[in-house]
Order: C-alpha cells, then sequence, then structure tokens
C-alpha cells in the first residue's frame, strides 16, 4: 500500500525548525537539526517538492518555509477522498460477508440463550439500547418477568421509543396487573388486548425478535430457553404476526389518559374496554373495586347513551362512535 502521510518525521522536524529560523541555509539547517549537510540538502529537496520551501538561488541558496495549508490542502483532500472510498469498500464487505454468513450460518440469525436470569437481563439491555420502537405479546403467567418489574419500559418511553403491547384478556384478570398496565398507558404505552395470543414474543426497532422456545405445558421441565432472532425472514414473518393482531386486537383505555369521548368519564371507558375485550363482569367488578351490580348499572347508562339494548350493540357503536 502507498504511504499516504504527508510528511514523514524527518521533514516535520526539519520544516519545525525552519519555520521557528524564518528563512536558513543548509548549514544553518543542519546544525540545529544535527543533520550531515548532505542530509539536510535532502530534507530540504522533499520539503520543496512538497510545496513547503521556497529557494532565493544565490550561491549558498535561502530557503524559506511557505504555508503547510496551501501546500499540504489538495494532498490532505485526496486522502480524505481515499479514505471514505476504504470505508464504503468495507462497508459493503462486510454486508456482502454478513449476507453469505446468514446463508450458511444459521448461528448469525439465532442466538439461544437459557435461564429466566439470562432472558430477563437481555429484555432489559434490549429495552435500555432502543431508538425507536417495541412491539410485544405478553401472555398470561409471564416468564422471565412481571409487568411490574420491567422498569425499563418507563425510561424508553421517556427517551421517545414508542412501546405497543398486546395483552392476553387472562392477563388483565391476574390482580395487580391492571394497574402495571394502567401505569404503563400513563408514561405513553399504547395498549391494546386479545382473548388468546400464539408466543411471547418482543421485537426491538424491527431488528431484533426475542421468543421463548419452551411451551406453557412444559414450564418446570429444566431452564427456560429463547430465541433472540436478527433480521432475516424469520423475524420479518414475527413483525408481520404481531401486525396482523394489533389489527384484531381491541384498545384498552385505562383511566386518567386526557380523553373525555361522548361524554363517557374515565371510569366508564375502563370498563367499556374491558366489556369489550371480553373479561368477565366478576374481574371488572374486582378492579374497579365496585360491585357487580354497579358494573351493569354504568353499562345501562352507557348502552342508553349509544341507543341500544345489548352488549353487542354496546361494542359496535362504542367502535362506530371511536370511544376506544
Amino acid at each position: 500500500m502507498q504511504d499516504r502521510s504527508l510528511l514523514d518525521a524527518e521533514e516535520e522536524q526539519a520544516y519545525r525548525l525552519l519555520v521557528g529560523l524564518s528563512v536558513a541555509r543548509t548549514a544553518e539547517l543542519a546544525e540545529v537539526a544535527r543533520l550531515t549537510q548532505e542530509e539536510a540538502a535532502e530534507v530540504l529537496q522533499r520539503l520543496q517538492a512538497k510545496g513547503l520551501v521556497a529557494v532565493q538561488p544565490g550561491d549558498d541558496p535561502m530557503f524559506r518555509p511557505l504555508p503547510p495549508d496551501v501546500a499540504l490542502g489538495t494532498t490532505l483532500l485526496r486522502a480524505q477522498e481515499s479514505l471514505e472510498s476504504a470505508r464504503q469498500t468495507v462497508a459493503s464487505l462486510s454486508e456482502e460477508f454478513r449476507a453469505s454468513a446468514s446463508r450458511r450460518d444459521a448461528h448469525h440469525l439465532v442466538e439461544v440463550i437459557v435461564g429466566a436470569a439470562a432472558l430477563r437481563d437481555r429484555l432489559r439491555d434490549l429495552q435500555q439500547a432502543a431508538r425507536e420502537e417495541i412491539l410485544w405479546f405478553c401472555r398470561a403467567n409471564p416468564l422471565a418477568m412481571q409487568g411490574a418489574e420491567n422498569t425499563e419500559e418507563y425510561g424508553a418511553l421517556s427517551r421517545g421509543v414508542r412501546y405497543r403491547a398486546i395483552y392476553e384478556r387472562a392477563l388483565l384478570e391476574t390482580p395487580g396487573e391492571l394497574d402495571s398496565i394502567a401505569e404503563g398507558v400513563s408514561w405513553g404505552e399504547e395498549a391494546r388486548t386479545l382473548p388468546t395470543l400464539p408466543v411471547r414474543l418482543a421485537i426491538v426497532d424491527r431488528a431484533t425478535a426475542v421468543c421463548p422456545l419452551v411451551r406453557d405445558n412444559e414450564w418446570g421441565i429444566g431452564e427456560p430457553t429463547a430465541a433472540v432472532i436478527g433480521r432475516g425472514q424469520l423475524l420479518d414473518a414475527l413483525l408481520a404476526l404481531f401486525e396482523s393482531h394489533w389489527e384484531a386486537a381491541t384498545p384498552v383505555k385505562l383511566q386518567g389518559d386526557g380523553q373525555d369521548p361522548g361524554g363517557l368519564d374515565d371510569n366508564e371507558r375502563f370498563l367499556l374496554s374491558l366489556v369489550v375485550a371480553g373479561v368477565p363482569d366478576k374481574s371488572i367488578a374486582s378492579q374497579l373495586g365496585i360491585s357487580r351490580r354497579t358494573v351493569q348499572r354504568r353499562l345501562d347508562r352507557m348502552m342508553s347513551l349509544a341507543g341500544v339494548d345489548t352488549r353487542t350493540g354496546l361494542a359496535f357503536q362504542a367502535a362506530r362512535r371511536k370511544w376506544l
């Protein structure tokens, strides 16, 4: 490879000394630089060739330094252009290598981690590194950590990371889980619910997915394992799976999110979202701290407001009027 340094050490020292002297003969430079006259003459010739020295002719020529930015500017620009070209080449070669490696070796696409603690740590690390969006499938009986333990979510939300989470209906009926979901929504999480979810799943910045490999009925048989999945067709399929379920899911409107659609108060809107999600009246009453009779009375008021007399009609009108 061609040496692209602007000045070698000897040239740099001679130039600095010449700048200090302002002007000098060969013998004078040789003396201060501790060089022989032949060595001083040779280094002055190199500096002259690089445009850093001007010569005043005579029997004993005088050498005067010239501005380095003019002399070396073009050389430096060419070096920068060469470096940028080299960087682009390295990036292109790296991309080709990764593409080829991913076809040869599945380890470049999927990493298997073992143990609940390792899974919990990886989920926390991914959330801390997230920059754009995190997607969740949250099934009942969490494998790695309960919702209240996921404190990294609040830090990511405060950085502007978008959270979209779909919760299994059974999880909404678990004591304490709705409080955790409500807190997440108050920070900016977008929450929806479905009767069931096919897998547990987390996707970070559409670049990395974590999907446990243990079936629910196999818990307690050895350590839990999970796949960490990088970019590729498998990740694309998981993204499509999430988006299709997101479109079908029911929004969970919790108390205090600042909206007042159709004259509903926060408690009524919360109750309505749980009814539409299919949560039983008993669980709704327990979560809201009210009686089942009060649940029915509030539903009756909402049905009257919507002009219907069935829960099915109420769910239809809620969607039509954008109450949820």
